[in-house]
């Protein structure tokens, strides 16, 4: 007979009289998504009955039989023979029923000191505990992809951009490493995260704790966390630990979105910058010339599953009041979809990096188009006593002639800067032309090539490469 048949006695069905209705049974259930915490279940379990040991509630034997059957049980879940019932509504009870029907009453003991309340809210942070190192390590390998690629491209000057305009030119590492920076700041986040994910809930019980002399530090040791929840109350029904989960989580996904957007457009025969590799890219029912960049467009797509995560997370727990309330089954879903969705753009995210070709040849013919030049020629001009406004007024003047006449202005004559400012001598040709106007640059954090060298030595001993 299928466990979905089978008559099942409710843990909390003392009270009841009448059966639950069947329709309520499959909306409530949460087994079907929640059964991934498995693991942790189980492992928090134990804890729990060690440390029940521990205090003398349960006996040496009774522990040992109980984390000996839960490691069983661990084990047909991981081979797929264990078959979950809606009926038992989620994961802890399917688990601990399970545990019953191998042990009797020393099974029953289990629950002792614990309710569903924490014991869901430490199973939730354990695998967000978990999601977050393993989140960790897909960034460390996007970083070493775009840090993989910065020696080799070196050599390579490309516009940088604002308001989608060409503004300065800079060392194409100094764009890769941009990235970095950004994977960075969403690693120190999650770490940051961590911190806060990283407290006990276990022995808050419903909301108020219990009168068994239960030993929280002990659960604490055995499970690794490096706090324990001081409130019962509050700890009950805190899910803002999720919810800056997912706001992490969303902000990288957004970092991801940027990247491929800037990609997409690059990869454009307008712009001819990139060529993403085909092995990441597919073709046209219609067109049969079509490359498309679709793994980059549906990482920038995916992107609005995600940040809707964190919208559905916000709008759950706006209204919850103190201290457990069902409401908070929906927490477990989007961060789930969440956390695969951005694991799975990560993990794509490396090998793109790494496999893009940059396209010498075009970006060079083009480099010294639309004045990427004319701030430092402007600096020049600050060097030489001139005003920056005043500086900023005659480089704009030249570059409006240059426009007009079709040149660059690295063609302009001595005379006819002479003519704008007396100022200006034969060095100036020294700061015109993009590769010349990188070569100029001094500042911390600038595009200048001893700058760009010594990030990418600094990234790469940051990330043992």
């Amino acid at each position: 007979m299928a466990a979905e048949q089978k008559k099942v006695v409710k843990p909390w069905g003392g009270v009841f009289t009448e059966a639950t209705d069947a329709l309520f049974e499959q909306f409530s259930e949460s087994v079907s998504f929640d059964s991934r915490m498995y693991e942790q279940d189980i492992k928090g379990s134990i804890a729990h009955s060690r440390m029940l040991f521990d205090v003398g509630i349960l006996t040496k034997e009774e522990f040992e039989a109980i984390e000996r059957e839960l490691l069983a049980i661990k084990e047909r879940i991981a081979r797929g023979e264990m078959e979950f019932s809606t009926q038992l509504e989620d994961i802890h009870m399917n688990v601990e029923t399970a545990l019953e029907e191998k042990l009797g009453d020393v099974g029953r003991k289990l629950h002792t000191a614990r309710s569903r309340n924490d014991q869901v809210s430490t199973d939730f942070r354990l695998w967000i505990r978990d999601a977050i190192d393993r989140l960790d390590a897909l960034l460390c390998g996007v970083q070493k992809a775009f840090v993989g690629r910065c020696d080799g491209d070196f050599d390579v000057v490309v516009p940088a951009y604002t308001h989608t305009q060409r503004a300065q030119p800079v060392l194409a590492p100094h764009i890769w490493l941009a990235y970095v920076e950004k994977f960075e700041r969403d690693r120190e986040r999650l770490a940051d995260c961590r911190k806060r994910v990283n407290t006990l809930s276990l022995g808050a019980a419903a909301c108020a704790g219990t009168s068994l002399p239960i030993d929280r530090t002990k659960t604490a040791e055995y499970l690794g966390f490096e706090r324990i929840a001081a409130n019962s109350v509050d700890v009950s029904s805190d899910r803002d630990f999720a919810v800056e989960f997912a706001f992490d989580m969303a902000q990288i996904a957004i970092h991801l979105s940027g990247w491929a957007e800037d990609w997409i457009w690059q990869s454009t025969v307008e712009f001819d910058f990139l060529k993403i590799p085909q092995a990441y890219s597919t073709g046209s029912s219609i067109m049969p010339q079509k490359v498309n960049p679709d793994s980059l467009e549906l990482i920038r797509g995916k992107t609005a599953r995600v940040v809707g995560a964190l919208q559905s997370l916000l709008m759950l727990t706006k209204g919850i009041p103190l201290a457990y309330d069902r409401d908070l089954q929906e927490d477990k879903e989007p961060v789930f979809d969440a956390f695969d969705t951005v694991s799975i753009c990560l993990a794509l995210a490396a090998p793109i990096v790494a496999g893009t070709t940059l396209k010498r040849e075009s970006i060079a013919a083009r480099l010294d188009k639309g004045y990427l030049d004319a701030t430092s020629f402007m600096e020049y001009l600050i060097r030489q006593g001139v005003p920056q406004r005043s500086a900023h007024g005659i480089v704009g003047r030249l570059v409006r002639k240059g426009i007009d006449s079709g040149r660059a202005l690295a063609e302009f004559s001595l005379d006819e800067f002479k003519e704008e400012c007396p100022l200006v001598d034969e060095n100036v040709y020294k700061f015109l032309g993009a590769v010349n106007a990188v070569n100029a640059m001094k500042s911390y954090g600038s595009t200048a090539p001893d700058q760009v060298r010594f990030q990418i030595d600094s990234w790469k001993n940051k990330l043992g490469l």
